[in-house]
């Protein structure tokens, strides 16, 4: 029989994702379909839109749904892109969801990936089947400028559509 191999972990080794700091976070649809937004206005410098597709809503109403539902988690921005969203979010000391949220007891949650996990259950609870990847890229925020840089990609992303290592034409 033929071994797995074992995926490695994107997760950086010894880190404490429940701990207080900024996260950079790109979730990206399965197979980079682009089935979240349209970016139009391309063509005109510095001022394309983003028109949210239906998907697009349902992602968009719960990441401001889940922005609520904890006290110890914040959306500080995000972008939703054709084929991904980039969030920056913000972790507190720790804290308690308001609402219950549907976690695996057995398994202990960095407040992290309970975020990301509740925010893709709900999204294809509605859309009726999945639409994610598996994975999420993350990205420590560590410091100001970094904190800034990243902000500054989320606001831009749009008018970079074009040149984006996700694009794709679908």
């Amino acid at each position: 029989m033929e071994e797995f191999a074992k995926r490695k972990t994107p997760r950086l080794q010894g880190f404490d994702y429940n701990s207080t700091g900024a996260y950079f976070i790109t979730i990206c649809t399965q197979n980079r379909r682009c089935i979240l937004s349209h970016i139009v206005g391309t063509g005109v410098p510095d001022c394309p839109q983003i028109e949210l597709t239906r998907y697009g809503e349902i992602a968009d109403k719960y990441i401001k749904q889940l922005n609520s539902f904890y006290d110890h988690i914040s959306i500080e921005s995000y972008v939703i892109m054709p084929n991904h969203i980039h969030i920056l979010l913000f972790i507190k000391q720790s804290g308690q969801s308001r609402t219950p949220v549907p976690t695996n007891a057995d398994r202990a949650n960095s407040a992290f990936s309970q975020f990301i996990s509740t925010f893709k259950r709900f999204c294809n609870k509605e859309y009726g089947k999945n639409i994610w990847q598996t994975r999420v890229n993350d990205h420590i925020i560590r410091g100001r400028e970094d904190y800034e840089e990243h902000l500054r990609y989320i606001y831009e992303n749009p008018k970079r559509w074009l040149y984006d290592e996700l694009y794709t034409e679908e």
